[in-house]
């Protein structure tokens, strides 16, 4: 994986506020290459990968893949994110609005069912005006949850499905593992504008995912109560047909996790964990979501991130500058 470490020449030089943690960070490059701000990344975009992506909810995936983007950077940090190596530092290819627009028909000509953007909150000032144009499959907004309602209002008309985590009720949990002490009321609020721009979901004939928002929960390990009361959240907030609830057991000890660090979390979920997690789903009335069955805690669901990805699914990102 190469670091972006190119000039940002089109840059605002404005001082940062497009996320919760409004760090006010001038987003661009130090003589030594480096990126202040938390996400760590440029206000120009840089993708880590892009390609088919089959690994998603069904009703995103399909049988052809999602068309999935892959953003250099994040918000949030988790210790035990999956896409640790592109998430917590700037790695990846610089690509310009053009070469975004172009990479987007490339994937539909490849046959995704939607365009798939992995966390794109921070370049959403870069992302927003290349959606002012009608693609031809859904645009899928793919987020960790932690996001300002004002921000999304820049995707408005323009975004087809929210795909957001909802990582924590207890923000004692959200500061420990994302550094994140007020995660769960910004994203109640997130969703809450996510909701508002979609509507109740509706499918295409073919059980494809038309529009809508599907609310993501990942159970850590040991912190079942967590779980239980993200569920009893959305049971309360939404009622049948509003909203899609998927039920994550993929969690796998990555990032930061190891024995001497975050120990609590170097391990996968146990049956009898997930049993307690979907008996609570099953109970609380929320009708309309999906389960994952323990074979979806494999290495082998995380997708190729090295020079962008060298199987058969990755799409070339040379020619996007």
């Amino acid at each position: 994986m190469t670091k972006a470490a190119v000039m940002n020449k089109e840059s605002s030089n404005l001082p940062c506020e497009i996320c919760p943690r409004r760090c006010n960070a001038v987003r661009t490059f130090s003589s030594d290459g480096k990126l202040p701000g938390f996400c760590q990344a440029p206000e120009d975009i840089v993708i880590s990968r892009a390609g088919l992506h089959r690994w998603e909810e069904p009703v995103i995936s399909g049988e052809r893949g999602s068309g999935t983007v892959f953003f250099s950077g994040c918000n949030l940090h988790c210790v035990y994110c999956q896409n640790h190596d592109i998430s917590s530092r700037c790695v990846g290819k610089r690509v310009s609005q053009e070469g975004l627009r172009r990479l987007f028909y490339r994937l539909t000509e490849r046959g995704a069912h939607n365009i798939n953007l992995v966390t794109p909150g921070h370049y959403a000032k870069k992302i927003a005006p290349v959606l002012m144009e009608k693609f031809p499959v859904p645009i899928v907004y793919n987020s960790n949850g932690y996001e300002l309602p004002e921000t999304l209002k820049l995707f408005d008309n323009k975004v087809d499905i929210y795909l957001p985590d909802l990582k924590y009720s207890d923000n004692a949990l959200a500061n420990r593992y994302s550094h994140a002490p007020d995660y769960f009321e910004r994203t109640c609020a997130a969703i809450d504008e996510m909701y508002r721009q979609t509507g109740d979901f509706e499918f295409f004939a073919d059980g494809m995912l038309k529009k809508g928002v599907v609310i993501r929960h990942l159970i850590l390990p040991g912190q079942l109560e967590n779980t239980l009361k993200v569920i009893e959240y959305v049971a309360e907030k939404y009622r049948p047909g509003q909203v899609l609830f998927s039920l994550m057991r993929q969690y796998l000890p990555c990032g930061k996790v190891d024995e001497e660090h975050y120990p609590e979390l170097n391990r996968r979920i146990s049956d009898w964990e997930y049993e307690v997690a979907e008996s609570a789903l099953f109970a609380s009335g929320i009708e309309d979501g999906f389960v994952q069955d323990a074979e979806s805690a494999v290495k082998e669901f995380i997708p190729d991130f090295e020079n962008g990805g060298s199987d058969s699914d990755a799409v070339p990102l040379d020619d996007l500058e």
